[in-house]
């Protein structure tokens, strides 16, 4: 598999943190319709290597690109344009508490460029049908359990059609039945639209139930699943 061919590539990549070296020599290889797991202890560096890929963190040491875009060169200005193409799903939900799930999902659409209201309305009534939220729509986030609000943040990353999926300890905050929930989801959104899915998670239930391929982050490196053992 060459380069080009992965829809994340990373080579010798050395990840920072506030000028803290977080990760070292770091190489990854995902290809378009994956479905992988990011493994590792709390603090071990699985969130800085997702910001990296999503653009927070700036990529100073290596290679590497996601979804075409090159993260070595991309300027502060240009990381909107890389988000676009990318979902993101954050542990602690994100949402904006003062107004409803529509109006949360709106505003993700007028930020990103779209203008048609009736464009709007459609997708948002289609995302929140795909995640089993279609009557939800009126309702505040805090009215919403915490997996229900979890599939708001689903809905809510897959606005844009994205290529990619990055998510960061999507059930963290959620009991055993609810993260199965929210796994599932993840799966059927990777089969049926062949969308990539990165998970960072230190849940083993869910990688045992639901099983995927595994890269794990340890003493500030990256492995493959050949060269460990859970």
């Amino acid at each position: 598999m060459t380069e080009k061919e992965n829809i994340i590539y990373l080579e010798k990549a050395a990840i920072y943190q506030n000028k803290k070296l977080i990760l070292n020599n770091v190489n990854l290889s995902i290809t378009q319709g994956e479905f992988v797991y990011l493994i590792g202890k709390t603090g071990s560096g699985k969130s800085s290597l997702l910001k990296t890929l999503y653009g927070e963190l700036p990529l100073y040491t290596g290679k590497g690109h996601i979804a075409g875009v090159e993260l070595k060169t991309l300027a502060w200005k240009n990381v909107p344009q890389l988000r676009r193409k990318l979902g993101i799903i954050f542990q602690d939900f994100n949402l904006l508490m003062d107004r409803t799930v529509e109006d949360n999902l709106q505003f993700v659409l007028e930020a990103t460029g779209w203008k048609d209201k009736h464009q709007m309305e459609l997708r948002i009534n289609d995302v929140l049908d795909r995640v089993g939220l279609k009557t939800k729509g009126f309702n505040m986030p805090y009215e919403l359990s915490g997996g229900e609000q979890q599939r708001v943040i689903i809905a809510r990353a897959i606005l844009n059609n994205p290529e990619v999926i990055l998510a960061d300890e999507p059930t963290g905050n959620l009991d055993p039945d609810t993260s199965d929930e929210i796994i599932k989801l993840l799966q059927e959104l990777n089969r049926e639209y062949k969308t990539t899915v990165l998970i960072a998670t230190h849940d083993y239930y869910i990688i045992e139930k639901f099983p995927g391929r595994i890269v794990k982050v340890q003493n500030g490196h990256v492995f493959t699943q050949e060269d460990f053992e859970i």
